[in-house]
């Protein structure tokens, strides 16, 4: 089991400067407003004597100045005020706060989830244990970005000549990630960013281009201090054949980027690249890092249509009580792919077996391990049952309601009759959607996957399936660390739920750094892993005043 509200990777709605909160109900407030009872009105906030004119004027501009260098932080930890249970979830908290000179200054939470209902009636103690949300330990976002960066950014941000232009490819999340990473090599280059291309998805047809599914100018506008980003390339650089670089070696560092390719992009004025997925390293600078979190977790906000009817879903099941959200990961390209048996009998996996025989090259992972290792190196899906099952152990009511996230099941509704018999309030978004509100994203199965991430993002618990981006970017369970005893067929089922509940409280404590004690941790990724690089601790408990919302977010 893992909370949707996770503080593993957490959004915070930003609201004005902290400042202004201190300043309102500071003892301060007091220099402008003592008098004595015989004080005309038109003079009550005069100060009674010269000395403390000159004290109260140190003090205003002392704070102007603290105010104007707080502000020129990117995004820092912030904390929210909200007025009422809905309004952190209205659409207006999507748009930036724009100063004077039409420049974003602090940005409210792109993505805040429903607020959590709770559980009422008589519960048992285990039910009661299931629905508790996890403690955020205080920690919040903190691109506190470095000098140096900030010194070079307004380089960067104006750079007229050296363009780079990405083909991203994939699904929705494999395209935000070679997004995240087409920005940061952007960055790297000192290069200007063409929005970046969505290759037809071979596998799903999904033909949609960047703005169907993201809001471009929200992305320009919150990385228009990082990276120049265009629609299009410049008249001057167009030319009749682009040479297309695609083999990039995996875990490149900038360096390599630099030496790779800067002289290229100099001379030429255009670089394009195909085939980012998972190439550029996952240790890099932590001034690179944070940008990753900003792309990821601030610029790459849903295209507006999306997140209307996302949030129209959401409400539709938030208003009914708790629930679960289930990224059930069943497809068929799933199980080609990953080399794993569907656990839906013979029939099946031999069709499977035949279809990755013809493609060999979509079999991802070590290739020279057995289905029955691969499943318990934690490379295959759990199936319906298996999820039920886990549910089960981790003390789920059985008239919890479950939100099914994910594309048509391999072997329809076969696929998952072990989950609805022992659930059976199972809910899907062509369900909770009323008619032709589906209707303009019936061929756009990346739009689907946004849909399923916005009401999976208000569950009270979620739960992938199977390892993956979604997965990371909220919290999923150690699958890895579970599966041995899913084989053990000498325990019984109460010692597989005692044994399930206790692995799983494991991971609900204080959040795992990305560098950790062995060395292969600082491969770990950032958006997995935002600690110490993307997040802190709240550094002081003075504005420590109202309720903080704690999610998964995109």
């Amino acid at each position: 089991m893992a909370r949707a509200r996770s503080f593993k990777n957490s959004q915070i709605a930003e609201y004005p400067s902290p400042i202004f909160q201190l300043l309102s109900v500071s003892h301060l407030t007091s220099l402008f407003s003592s008098s004595s009872p015989k004080t005309p009105r038109t003079q009550k906030f005069l100060p009674s004597s010269p000395s403390l004119l000159l004290f109260s004027l140190f003090i205003f501009f002392s704070f102007s100045v603290l105010l104007i260098l707080t502000t020129q932080s990117s995004i820092p930890c912030s904390v929210v005020f909200p007025s009422s249970p809905l309004s952190s979830f209205s659409l207006s908290s999507l748009d930036p706060i724009v100063g004077d000179d039409d420049k974003p200054r602090l940005w409210r939470g792109e993505m805040v989830p429903l607020p959590v209902r709770g559980v009422y009636g008589n519960v048992s103690k285990l039910e009661e244990e299931f629905w508790r949300q996890p403690d955020g330990e205080g920690y919040q976002p903190c691109l506190d970005f470095s000098i140096k960066y900030r010194r070079e950014s307004p380089a960067v941000a104006k750079e007229r000549w050296r363009f780079l232009m990405v083909v991203a490819s994939g699904g929705l999340n494999q395209q935000r990630n070679q997004i995240v990473d087409a920005v940061v090599i952007a960055r790297i280059l000192k290069a200007a960013l063409v929005v970046p291309v969505l290759q037809v998805n071979l596998i799903w047809g999904d033909e949609s281009e960047f703005s169907d599914i993201f809001d471009v100018e929200h992305f320009k506008r919150t990385l228009q201090a990082d990276v120049r980003i265009v629609s299009s390339l410049p008249s001057t650089h167009l030319v009749s054949r682009q040479s297309v670089e695609a083999q990039i070696p995996f875990d490149v560092s900038p360096t390599w980027i630099r030496t790779r390719f800067f002289k290229l992009i100099n001379e030429e004025g255009l670089l394009v690249l195909k085939g980012l997925d998972s190439k550029l390293s996952k240790n890099l600078p932590p001034d690179l890092q944070k940008l990753r979190c900003k792309v990821a977790f601030h610029a790459l906000r849903f295209a507006a249509p999306i997140l209307e009817l996302g949030n129209r879903l959401a409400r539709r099941m938030w208003i009914e009580g708790p629930y679960i959200a289930i990224h059930l990961r069943l497809e068929k390209d799933v199980w080609v792919r990953t080399g794993c048996l569907t656990g839906l009998g013979p029939q099946y996996d031999d069709q499977i077996t035949k279809e990755r025989n013809i493609g060999p090259q979509f079999l991802t992972g070590r290739h020279n391990l057995s289905c029955s290792d691969r499943r318990l190196a934690g490379l295959c899906p759990l199936n319906a049952f298996e999820v039920a099952r886990l549910l089960k152990a981790l003390g789920a009511p059985r008239n919890a309601r479950l939100y099914i996230a994910g594309g048509e099941p391999y072997g329809g509704s076969q696929a998952v009759k072990p989950l609805v018999d022992e659930f059976p309030n199972v809910v899907t978004k062509q369900m909770l959607a009323r008619e032709g509100e589906l209707l303009p994203f019936v061929d756009k199965p990346s739009t689907l996957a946004a849909l399923d991430y916005i009401v999976s993002l208000s569950s009270d618990v979620f739960m992938p399936s199977h390892g993956g981006n979604m997965g990371r970017a909220m919290q999923g369970p150690n699958k890895r660390m579970m599966l041995s005893f899913f084989e053990d067929s000498s325990i019984s089922e109460d010692e597989f739920g005692a044994t399930m509940r206790k692995l799983h409280e494991k991971s609900q404590g204080q959040p795992e750094s990305r560098v950790g004690k062995r060395r292969r941790d600082r491969s770990r990724d950032v958006i997995a892993y935002p600690v110490p690089e993307c997040m802190c601790k709240r550094r002081s408990s003075l504005f420590r005043t109202g309720r903080t919302y704690l999610t998964g977010y995109m």
